[in-house]
């Protein structure tokens, strides 16, 4: 019988101890979910959240700059001007599947990882070494299947470090900070994919000095991230047994099990590959669609006004999400925004008219970029696979950015260049719809 003093739950009860107890990177492991609080970070969230924007900018500098200005420039120069689009499109096809099938790949060994160091430090710095050496082979490649082979490795070494470092956010951010954690991750990623065109335009003329470039930067910034951002031990957590099937099933996002992370998935793949069907055949648009005579000098403007854009909607967009406790409106209002945007060029072809879509289109991706990463790390399964889950979800993202050239080249071939506005204008408003069935984020 409990005596007066005493209550059912004392302060001893091993539950009440459990219960109150910090998290600890095993207890989050064995039990957590995308809606759980991890342990802090080693160093303090401040910092994490300060070294996620070069982190970010180290990887997707090259994302702006090679698919969209020094492969297509290169394979132009080698190849000549007749072949350039389906050149282009076959580089692109077979250098995103790559893409689509190393980010889970990576997710999955990473989540297995057990080193001193974490389970996600050690891939990061061994895929930027690997696609720092595969750029500059791909710098000095001089035949077809060299550029292929070349850009393939680059595109499986750099996801194998892209990958473990989006699950930063899932593994050491608490869920009220997150849309600020995904403005400023978004920051890193747009003002890198943006500064990436606009040095890549730099490098117009000297492809293979702009290659060796990115190479080093991406390589020294993801370095120093893991440097002055330590990870906590995995030595003495129990790994998941390997499961053939488990691993097979990595590439499918179920929608009844998992339904709100199949419609995030689906939401992100729809209005990115809209967004860079467009965006990310710029050169070619500008050359043949506006004609163009020097667009390496036309290039950098636009790439400052895009910025500018997605800079004011980012650093806006994240903390207000954050602030209100919601996301999906933010993905409603981008889709809108860039939908109309492209209306612009799509029925005035004229310089002038890109100009503008330039900023309006920039500042609606800019508010989808930064509330989206934190919509998809609220609907991430569990703890145990959280690198693996973002590996698939960040198909959606990488995806479209490394097959858009493929993409455009299709439809350009079929019906023209004008056909490609239409086209990423119901994309992106299926994409957004896409958000709507999703029930544990408002």
């Amino acid at each position: 019988m409990t005596s007066p003093s005493e209550s059912p739950l004392s302060p001893a009860d091993p539950a009440l101890v459990a219960a109150s107890a910090p998290m600890t990177e095993t207890t989050f492991l064995a039990s957590a979910s995308g809606t759980d609080d991890p342990p802090p970070p080693i160093k303090g969230l401040r910092r994490l959240m300060w070294w996620i924007i070069p982190a970010n900018l180290g990887i997707f500098m090259l994302w702006g700059a090679i698919p969209g200005i020094l492969l297509p420039q290169q394979i132009t120069v080698l190849f000549g001007e007749a072949d350039k689009v389906a050149n282009l499109a076959i580089a692109s096809t077979i250098g995103a599947f790559a893409a689509m099938v190393a980010q889970p790949i990576a997710g999955q060994i990473s989540d297995r990882t057990r080193t001193r160091f974490g389970r996600r430090a050690p891939w990061m710095i061994i895929g930027a070494l690997a696609g720092s050496l595969a750029l500059v082979g791909l710098a000095f490649a001089n035949s077809f299947l060299g550029v292929v082979i070349a850009w393939t490795l680059v595109q499986i070494s750099f996801n194998f470090a892209q990958g473990p470092l989006s699950a930063v956010m899932p593994d050491r951010v608490p869920v009220a900070r997150r849309g600020t954690f995904a403005a400023l991750t978004g920051i890193g990623l747009m003002v890198g994919a943006l500064g990436g065109s606009i040095l890549g335009a730099l490098f117009y003329n000297s492809v293979t000095v702009g290659y060796i470039v990115f190479a080093v930067f991406a390589l020294v910034m993801l370095i120093l991230f893991v440097l002055f951002n330590p990870d906590y031990s995995s030595r003495d957590i129990q790994p998941e047994p390997f499961k053939l099937g488990d691993f097979l099933r990595t590439f499918w996002v179920n929608p009844i099990a998992h339904p709100d992370f199949f419609w995030a998935f689906t939401g992100r793949l729809l209005l990115y590959t809209g967004y860079f069907a467009v965006t990310g055949y710029q050169l070619f648009l500008l050359t043949d669609y506006f004609g163009v005579e020097a667009p390496e000098t036309v290039i950098p403007l636009l790439g400052l006004l895009s910025l500018v854009g997605i800079l004011i909607s980012t650093v806006v967009s994240g903390p207000l999400s954050d602030r209100i406790g919601r996301r999906k409106p933010f993905v409603f209002a981008s889709a809108a925004v860039v939908s109309l945007a492209f209306l612009l060029p799509w029925f005035w072809q004229d310089l002038t008219a890109w100009f503008i879509m330039t900023f309006i289109a920039g500042f609606g991706f800019g508010m989808f970029q930064a509330v989206d990463t934190a919509l998809i790390s609220q609907v991430l399964p569990s703890a145990k696979s959280f690198a693996k889950d973002l590996g698939v979800v960040n198909i959606a993202a990488t995806l479209p950015q490394t097959l858009a050239p493929a993409v455009a080249g299709a439809i350009v071939l079929t019906v023209g260049y004008q056909g490609l506005f239409p086209v990423a204008i119901v994309l992106g408003i299926l994409g957004a719809l896409a958000v709507w069935p999703i029930r544990s984020v408002k």
